[in-house]
């Protein structure tokens, strides 16, 4: 199978305003920003479930705000990469999938040029917040400000979380139960265990992301001393962490039944979509040689069963159980 040709010079870089756009497009790397989108709508279907009603704004205003802090963590995450040496090492990604948006490495934008524009996404999800602040209180702002030191501290030094093995409860947390919880409190103004309970599924989705993303980067990492789960446990154990990340979704699913949360229709989907992942576990393999390309079939279903097993919840979310 061919592979996807990554960014280069020639192609993204200029000053035509359409190389612009396009180099600063492929830098984001858009194609994982559903990954904080879902948990929004997710947040935002259980809320207004909750309350009767729906704030339009609110809702709007937290997409873009979430969007802009993920894609400036997506940016600093390619800023700490480089710093780390692990981008450069790594000969064995799937591009666009892992191993960064190769902007840096192929001369499309320069270290700085990155740094300044993550900084400037993040910033800018800041003012959003600080509207949304005057809509909703200073809880807005205590939400926002956790969102962002756990997508900066993922990368970043000094902590650098992704290097020391915590990277991938970062990401549950920041990615999965915080914009849901606080996009239901939106239009709820609730925190309570049934809204915890609802961004389960997508927490261990989105975890499953990261994790089966760091497989193809594995041995990059070992070798910039990149601590990640796959690094620490291997693929068999890589395996075992990712089934039992969808085992956790699929549990929380039929909880949320059980317990009336949610109509037992839910599962129509989500059981499907946890026999996909088992399927997908198989995949989970080296990088190089014949195995390459099933890898890649096993990312691009894990990042369809986190779309699509979201939408499906919000959508019984939203109309209700």
């Amino acid at each position: 199978m061919s592979q996807p040709a990554e960014p280069v010079l020639a192609t993204f870089g200029g000053s035509a305003p359409g190389q612009v756009l396009r180099r600063y497009w492929m830098a984001m790397r858009p194609a994982f920003l559903t990954a904080s989108i879902m948990p929004v709508v997710v947040g935002t279907a259980w809320g207004h479930a909750a309350a009767g009603g729906f704030d339009v704004a609110a809702a709007l205003l937290a997409l873009l705000a979430t969007a802009l802090v993920h894609a400036g963590a997506n940016v600093l995450n390619d800023v700490g990469d480089e710093i780390g040496g692990s981008d450069r090492l790594n000969t064995e990604r799937i591009f666009p999938y892992t191993g960064g948006s190769r902007c840096i490495q192929n001369g499309v934008m320069s270290l700085p040029q990155m740094r300044r524009f993550g900084v400037g996404l993040v910033a800018a999800a800041m003012l959003l917040g600080a509207v949304l602040a005057l809509l909703k209180g200073p809880t807005v702002v205590v939400l926002g400000l956790v969102g962002i030191a756990l997508g900066v501290a993922y990368s970043l030094p000094p902590l650098s979380l992704a290097s020391r093995g915590v990277g991938e409860l970062t990401i549950a947390a920041g990615f999965g139960a915080l914009p849901v919880m606080g996009a239901a409190w939106l239009q709820s103004g609730r925190f309570d265990l049934p809204a915890l309970l609802v961004s389960m599924p997508t927490a261990m989705w989105v975890t499953a992301i990261l994790l089966i993303n760091e497989v193809p980067d594995l041995r990059a990492d070992a070798l910039a001393g990149k601590r990640t789960w796959p690094v620490r446990v291997g693929l068999g154990g890589t395996r075992a962490i990712y089934l039992g990340l969808h085992s956790v979704a699929i549990a929380a699913a039929i909880a949320m039944v059980v317990r009336g949360q949610l109509h037992w229709g839910v599962l129509l989907l989500s059981v499907p979509l946890f026999l996909l992942s088992i399927g997908a576990a198989r995949g989970i393999v080296a990088a190089s040689g014949p195995g390459r390309d099933r890898l890649r079939a096993s990312i691009e279903k894990t990042l369809g069963i986190h779309a699509l097993g979201s939408a499906w919840i919000a959508a019984w979310a939203w109309f209700g159980s």
